[in-house]
């Protein structure tokens, strides 16, 4: 555990071995992470000044403990080994600059927040003035900078500055102390740089946390609303860490802010690594899962003492927490390391968004970060890394959202395509008889009620074709018929096919006489057409029995008269059409002849 945010990201690192899954993800794996490193290390070269001065205790600073606010003399300054039993009073450190050589300098001393209580700068000059400058918890006034630090600027004057000294009560722990001394221009630059990598990156991470939830929503998946949570708990750190949101609570300067970090980070390191394992948890040992889980939350309950604590014990739960964090990212790497060894899509993402944040994590161990990358030290590395895992991440979850979602679609238009052939004759191509009710029930259901009629067609004498030209003519005789009839198909019009030699066509709004005038023109028409070597040596014709009903009635009660006109045409003598009812009247058929209205036959094609 560190102060100001036990850096956030490097406990919610879930770093991963490649494992063995081909050799080109290995490479681009490796590739990526070595990239990140190189652009890690050159940002950290360029990030200190020449000119800045890092003041550290045994070195260039002498320490004192004392009960009051006012420096203690010189001689009670010790300029080697470590200040004891401070955490009640004040501890203060002194540097002489002529000993650093940096006399004269136009500086500013800037200190990383911690736990402390009230802080003392005292500029010294060569002529004696000795200028003041003072913060306390909850009231950092001007002087709090972006990028966690408290800035001290010496007042320009013409004497030489020759010493500075730092007064903390109660500080928490000496260890968690970063001070640096900086040429003006050189610390403002630095600011500033580090003002526009904290707030960038926690814009990045705040739009991909809202992102991920979205997206959690919309696909209800578990994994990305714990990653949104992780990116919540960053953006929080972030706010915290730097200092942004003392514009909203400047109460919260100090001790406060510095614990809210802490425990924000411990809370980052359970979502993040429940947010992992519920991304692989069906390829990793159940055992597994349960242990790097258990371990994630582990760090936080530890991390919710550790974060409450202002007295020396916080650098044993520092340690303990360093114990719990590490076992934590073992775990995780364990756990995406065999998932990538099952092949594991979501095993591969995570390994390579997690690629810089784990060499972040790895430089921060073996590297002292706590001056570089313009004074934010590791905090930014880490704040920076979380920024590129998210964003990475959330791009490699679209990606997969979208793959999965033109699947879908995919799947959806071969499961529409295997319901039309399900309900299509393979022969003729027109509805069977299950598609042909489906249909029907489909475009006549509902609305105001409307006459429907249903013509059942048999081809008449059909079964001596197939004896005597054989069953190859008498399918092309069928496809023929269903040919002419799928010319009908129209809005309130739809054929199919029974079975066998039987057609069924379905119409509505017709009245008696136009359907008594349509039905005989299918029976002409399909008496004249044209079917090759059968029709030279006998006439194909069709018997139609009709029924008339409305859109309500029921199809079987529709088919079942209709069926028992086909049955009386074909005793009449068949090629003929009979209503359910009987025969058109005599007045009706004269009717039928005058009416100027005719169906042009055969009809146009749509």
């Amino acid at each position: 555990m560190r102060d100001a945010g036990c850096p956030a990201g490097a406990p919610t690192l879930p770093c991963s071995a490649p494992g063995i899954a081909g050799y080109r993800d290995v490479t681009a794996f490796v590739r990526s992470w070595l990239a990140g490193l190189c652009a890690l290390l050159c940002l950290a070269g360029l990030a200190q000044p020449a000119d800045a001065i890092t003041l550290r205790l045994g070195q260039s600073l002498c320490h004192a403990v004392a009960t009051g606010r006012d420096a203690p003399p010189d001689r009670a300054y010790a300029c080697a080994g470590e200040p004891r039993n401070y955490q009640g009073g004040t501890l203060w450190l002194h540097s002489n600059l002529d000993a650093v050589g940096r006399a004269g300098l136009d500086p500013v001393l800037l200190v990383h927040q911690t736990r402390f209580r009230h802080m003392t700068v005292l500029f010294r000059y060569a002529d004696g003035f000795i200028d003041r400058q003072e913060v306390t918890q909850g009231d950092y006034g001007a002087h709090w900078r972006i990028g966690g630090q408290i800035a001290f600027e010496a007042p320009a004057r013409s004497a030489l500055l020759t010493g500075v000294t730092l007064g903390i009560d109660h500080l928490a722990s000496h260890k968690l102390l970063r001070v640096r001394l900086l040429d003006r221009v050189a610390a403002n630059r630095d600011l500033a740089i580090a003002a526009a990598l904290t707030g960038g990156s926690i814009t990045l991470l705040l739009i991909a946390g809202v992102y991920n939830l979205s997206l959690a929503i919309a696909g209800r998946r578990q994994s990305l609303a714990w990653h949104g949570l992780w990116a919540v708990c960053m953006v929080l750190w972030g706010l915290f860490w730097s200092q942004i949101a003392l514009i909203v609570l400047p109460q919260v300067a100090g001790t406060d802010a510095a614990q809210t970090c802490t425990l924000l980070a411990c809370l980052a390191v359970a979502t993040a690594t429940i947010s992992v394992i519920a991304t692989i948890a069906a390829t990793v040992p159940r055992w597994l899962a349960r242990a790097t889980i258990g371990l994630g939350i582990a760090v936080a309950l530890v991390g919710i003492p550790g974060s409450l604590v202002t007295d020396g014990s916080v650098d044993l739960f520092a340690d303990l927490l360093g114990v719990l964090v590490l076992a934590d990212l073992a775990a995780v790497t364990l756990a995406i390391g065999w998932s990538w060894r099952r092949s594991r899509g979501e095993a591969r993402d995570l390994a390579k968004s997690w690629a810089l944040p784990m060499g972040v994590l790895a430089l921060t161990q073996i590297f002292d970060f706590s001056d570089a990358l313009f004074g934010g030290g590791a905090q930014i590395a880490v704040l920076s890394a979380s920024a590129f895992q998210t964003i990475w991440l959330s791009i490699t979850a679209t990606l997969r959202f979208s793959s999965m979602r033109a699947e879908l679609d995919q799947a959806r238009a071969a499961k529409s395509a295997l319901a039309e052939l399900a309900n299509r004759d393979p022969l003729t191509g027109l509805l069977n008889r299950r598609g042909f009710v489906d249909c029907l029930e489909t475009t006549f259901a509902g609305g105001n009620e409307s006459p429907l009629a249903l013509l059942l067609l048999d081809v008449d004498l059909f079964k001596p074709i197939n004896d005597q030209f054989g069953h190859e003519a008498g399918d092309a005789v069928l496809c023929g018929i269903a040919d002419m009839l799928r010319r009908f198909e129209r809005e309130l019009c739809i054929a199919g096919r029974m079975g066998g030699e039987e057609f069924v066509v379905a119409i509505s709004g017709l009245t008696s006489f136009a359907l008594a005038q349509f039905a005989e023109r299918v029976r002409n028409g399909l008496g004249t057409l044209d079917h090759g070597e059968v029709t030279r040596h006998r006439a194909v014709t069709v018997s139609i029995g009709v029924a008339e009903g409305t859109t309500r009635t029921r199809f079987q009660r529709l088919y079942s008269a209709a069926d028992r006109a086909l049955y009386d045409a074909k005793r009449a003598g068949r090629n003929k059409v009979i209503f359910s009812s009987g025969l058109p009247d005599p007045q009706l058929r004269e009717q039928m002849e005058r009416d100027q209205f005719s169906f042009r036959w055969p009809p146009k094609r749509a």
